[in-house]
């Protein structure tokens, strides 16, 4: 027993210093992701709230396919052919072939995902603000992005910080999905060590126990964060 877990320390031959790394970049794909689809919710959200209805309608249906097809497939689909469009993009423009590196492509695949789902979070947020407090902003001269910047995004954060969370642990699990396309993230790392070594159980173990581990301290992290947020709501009559 001893024997089998010195797979895993930190020596040079153990995988204890390759599966931190696979975590470190499954940590970074995540947040890129989550920045990357944070951005497009919100974009999504708003159109969807207030831009003319055919532009409107283009949006509901980004959200409604991206959340009806499976994940996997949607990240087979964008990967291989988002980078078989991108190429022939290129070969017409008379460069080279672009070979996105994994991470990125991660980035921008998971990304686009999920963001789909933050569109709808910030749409409920953005909808569950008292109208008159909108209202209020608008006779004191605010419009536009001044409006959103001061008025709007503070009064619905705290709306949208349950769901955000929420979206943040999902992206964690999903990042694994990555591991499909060779990005050497924590579960692809797993897989290698778990082959190389025929011990499987001990590796996908381990990678379950980085994952459990992750999701504790952002649980921990993103409840601190709700609460301070919270402070500054009106308490419920």
């Amino acid at each position: 027993m001893p024997a089998m877990f010195d797979l895993i320390n930190f020596t040079e031959q153990g995988w204890g210093g390759a599966l931190l790394k696979g975590l470190w970049m499954t940590l970074q794909i995540s947040a890129g992701a989550f920045i990357v689809g944070l951005a497009i919710g919100l974009v999504v959200a708003c159109i969807k709230l207030g831009a003319p209805k055919p532009i409107a309608a283009l949006a509901r249906g980004y959200t409604t396919l991206f959340r009806a097809v499976p994940e996997l497939l949607l990240i087979l689909l964008l990967y291989y052919v988002g980078s078989m469009l991108l190429n022939s993009l290129m070969a017409q423009l008379g460069y080279d072939a672009v070979n996105l590196s994994g991470p990125l492509a991660a980035i921008l695949v998971l990304g686009l995902v999920q963001g789909a789902y933050a569109s709808e979070i910030f749409r409920a947020a953005i909808q569950a603000i008292p109208y008159g407090q909108i209202e209020s902003a608008k006779a004191f001269g605010l419009h536009g992005f001044g409006l959103f910047r001061r008025v709007t995004l503070p009064i619905m954060a705290p709306y949208a910080m349950a769901g955000m969370a929420n979206l943040w642990i999902n992206l964690i699990k999903d990042s694994a999905l990555i591991s499909v396309v060779g990005t050497n993230e924590l579960l692809y790392t797993a897989k290698q060590g778990a082959g190389s070594t025929r011990h499987y159980l001990l590796f996908y173990l381990t990678a379950a126990a980085l994952y459990y581990v992750v999701t504790l301290v952002s649980n921990y992290l993103s409840g601190r964060l709700e609460r301070r947020i919270r402070r500054w709501m009106p308490l419920a009559e």
